[in-house]
């Protein structure tokens, strides 16, 4: 055995693993920002002026954008351990857009 190899494989330095924990700063931000969001979309609508193909896309990229900031941050999807909550949610979006799809399909067909 050399000089930095145990004897023992249990045996070895300590390591103490702090849990990490999030502070209110990072919340604070993301609240911020999720004000920004639907602000800039208020705008985009009481703005008038602005073409109205225009305004829906502004309206829908702030609805995804929120989206995600809201399952990332306040329902913790961006933490360990939630790939079923996430696969869920993919397969629930899957069967909503198909039905959407199918829907719209049936009525202009």
């Amino acid at each position: 055995m050399t000089a930095n190899q145990s004897s023992n494989a249990n045996e070895g330095p300590t390591v103490k693993h702090r849990h990490r924990v999030e502070g209110p700063e990072k919340h604070i931000v993301v609240f911020i920002f999720s004000i920004v969001l639907t602000a800039i979309a208020f705008a985009a609508v009481a703005a008038g002026g602005i073409n109205t193909a225009f305004t829906i896309i502004i309206l829908l990229v702030m609805a995804v954008l929120q989206v995600f900031v809201q399952m990332g941050y306040w329902m913790h999807l961006k933490d360990k351990g939630h790939l079923m909550p996430i696969l869920f949610m993919i397969g629930g979006f899957f069967v909503a857009s198909t039905c959407i799809v199918m829907a719209l399909f049936w009525v202009w067909w």
